[in-house]
Formats: structure tokens, sequence, C-alpha cells
């Protein structure tokens, strides 16, 4: 999964290009082409991670 695609619709690309320059964001590969990805599962750990109760 692309890391920007893992966002949710509203959060921007600059916000999670922040949250990763501050250390913030979940794991990510960055491959051989220079792209960069998240694996499922370090995202979803992530999400739960800084889940909210309402």
């Amino acid at each position: 999964m692309t890391a920007v695609g893992a966002l949710d619709k509203e959060q921007d690309r600059a916000a999670f290009y922040r949250l990763r320059a501050r250390g913030k964001a979940p794991m990510l590969i960055k491959l051989p082409n220079g792209h960069i990805r998240c694996r499922r599962s370090d995202l979803d750990a992530w999400w739960a991670a800084h889940e909210i109760a309402a």
C-alpha cells in the first residue's frame, strides 16, 4: 500500500509528510525504486495506537 494512499480522505499529503518528518507516522519501507510503502499490519497497529475513543 502506498504511504499516502493509506491516509484518511480528510488528511492531506502535507500532513502525512509532517508526521513522517516528526517520526510519528507508521513504519515505512523504501523500495529500491525510491517509492515508499507501508505494510498493512504496521498501518493497522499505528491506527490502533492512535485511536481516540469517542
